[in-house]
């Protein structure tokens, strides 16, 4: 694909007037590489001035800029076509949907699969071998479900959507269009849901519902449990990483970004907009408000203000948690001053 094909495919780009590029050049690109990798034939992106000394030795021939001046100078002076935006990786990773399309098998029912009678099956569906989908379960047009996804009584899963092999969808759960679940994720399973007694745990039915709106995506072993009365939901076009944990009743906003081995209690309510980092805890009940963000290893048990930054266990704001370890590398030092400053005192 020429340079000057891959440029006017960056169509949303061109009409607003953010996008200029070098023309007198038109290479031959046949990929996209990282900026450190690039090969002669490759595009790749530079994210800003930082790295102008990649764009001094990187083999690419054309190159996705930020909207730089002398970044655009470096590149014409080693001869590499080039086009600028206000924001490459963006402009990158709609590069990579020029050379790249995930696998999406042609319409067909694997003789394998096991399909209630009562069951619903909307046009142009792939069921993929192994899969069981029980009664009463409902699933909409261009729906793709790989080999050995299991699906409940009473599901329906909206259109386009994507289950990949090996998740699991609880009954009476409701997944909306153009989803993705990943493999091995579980939706709609039961929540932890106990009473103790003096003879041992008392299980709470789980009665209510999981709902995921439309155009949320969930990695891989996460899982979102439906609560015992009422719903579980999940906000459209969220997306959520792997081994993620949503408690049973938990509602989470719409545009929200929650990173790997994140995991929320029961009853947590999360705004819009919302980003969790990694490895973010958050106790039960909590409140999270629109736009909030909790740092890496972020431990919450009481609730965060709309747009605030957290970090830590227990989570503080970040510029006090900024602070904070600023001081706890010098602790065994201030320790030792004060241990010698009680000895001196005692002498006195």
């Amino acid at each position: 694909m020429k340079f000057s094909e891959i440029v006017s495919n960056f169509d949303h780009f061109a009409t607003d007037n953010s996008l200029t590029a070098k023309p007198d050049q038109d290479p031959e690109i046949t990929g996209v590489a990282a900026l450190d990798e690039a090969t002669s034939g490759t595009i790749t992106y530079v994210e800003g001035a930082k790295f102008a000394a990649d764009v001094g030795t990187t083999n690419a021939s054309a190159l996705i800029l930020p909207q730089d001046k002398a970044l655009q100078v470096q590149a014409q002076e080693r001869g590499i076509a080039w086009v600028a935006t206000p924001d490459p990786k963006l402009l990158f990773a709609k590069a990579i949907r020029l050379f790249y399309q995930p696998y999406r098998p042609s319409p067909e029912i694997h003789p394998t699969a096991v399909i209630h009678p009562t069951a619903k099956i909307g046009s142009d569906v792939y069921i993929g071998p192994h899969v069981v989908i029980q009664e009463k379960a409902e699933i909409g047009d261009g729906v793709i479900i790989h080999p050995n996804v299991v699906i409940y009584p009473e599901v329906k899963i909206g259109d386009r959507t994507t289950l990949h092999a090996n998740c699991t969808i609880h009954e009476r759960s409701q997944i909306g269009a153009d989803c993705v679940i990943h493999s091995g994720t579980v939706i709609g399973a039961e929540g932890f849901g106990f009473v103790p007694t003096k003879t041992g745990w008392f299980k709470v039915e789980q009665s209510g519902y999981t709902v995921i709106e439309d155009s949320v995506e969930i990695g891989c072993n996460s899982a979102v449990d439906r609560p015992a009365v009422g719903e579980t939901r999940i906000g459209r076009n969220t997306i959520i990483d792997n081994l993620v944990q949503i408690g049973h009743g938990s509602q989470i906003g719409a545009g929200c970004a929650i990173a790997g081995q994140a995991g929320m209690a029961g009853g947590v309510k999360v705004g819009n907009r919302v980003i969790l980092a990694g490895q973010t805890g958050i106790a039960n009940q909590v409140k999270i408000g629109d736009g909030a963000i909790a740092s890496a290893q972020t431990g919450i048990h009481k609730d965060v203000a709309p747009g605030e930054i957290v970090s830590g266990t227990p989570a503080v704001s970040h510029k006090i948690y900024l602070k904070a370890s600023a001081i706890y590398s010098r602790l065994p030092e201030m320790y030792q001053f004060f241990k010698q400053l009680q000895r001196q005192l005692g002498q006195k």
